[in-house]
């Protein structure tokens, strides 16, 4: 679990809450990630729709960045790039549960509340959610392209804070088609995202906009 806690940037004193964040239900009826699941999904909008109120956005605006911030689809790219998928604790048999890969992300920052309080959940969040989120998604843009052509998926580094004391300016790394492409962003998600965008416009011909 060493590993996982570097990539989420949070040491638990509390093992049994992280391993509890990983067991899907059916892997132990009794100790599962459900409820966590239900708690950090509530923790994860109240953290994303202040952070968009605080930036003066009225109703419609919040309802707007959070649908396309906090979802399933954004979620589910969180927890691959954390490696969340390769660490979840699954029943026997089950291979291919799609929706226990967003739900780890929920489950872990509840996790992370239960364990250390809310502004260590806090603190997760607004590194790992990518607030800059588009409605054109370069990560799944990328992938997809490089299937259509047969080509091996792209892998993603971990992000690393090149920034200094509170001003947080996070790099990543993605490597296509041989060649390195690099993103940077305020958090790991948005470094990410950006390193996905600049490896899909070199290699397939569209201009950052």
């Amino acid at each position: 679990m060493t590993d996982l806690e570097h990539a989420l940037g949070y040491k638990f004193k509390d093992k049994s809450l992280l391993r509890r964040a990983l067991t899907l239900k059916g892997a132990d009826e009794h100790f599962n990630n459900e409820s966590l699941e239900c708690l950090g999904d509530s923790l994860i909008g109240f953290v994303a729709a202040e952070k968009f109120f605080a930036e003066g956005l009225d109703e419609g605006g919040i309802t707007s960045r959070k649908k396309c911030v906090v979802n399933d689809r954004a979620l589910t790219q969180i927890s691959l790039s954390l490696g969340l998928d390769r660490a979840l604790i699954k029943p026997k048999g089950q291979f291919n549960n799609k929706k226990a890969i967003p739900s780890a992300y929920e489950a872990i920052t509840a996790a992370i509340y239960l364990d250390g309080g809310m502004e260590e959940a806090k603190a997760f969040i607004l590194r790992t959610l990518d607030f800059e989120r588009e409605e054109r998604d370069y990560i799944a843009l990328l992938q997809e392209a490089l299937q259509a052509n047969r080509r091996p998926l792209p892998v993603y580094s971990h992000g690393v804070d090149m920034g200094e004391g509170d001003r947080h300016d996070f790099a990543v790394t993605v490597q296509a088609e041989g060649l390195t492409f690099v993103g940077r962003g305020a958090n790991t998600a948005s470094a990410k995202r950006a390193a996905a965008r600049a490896a899909y416009a070199a290699l397939f011909g569209e201009q950052s906009q």
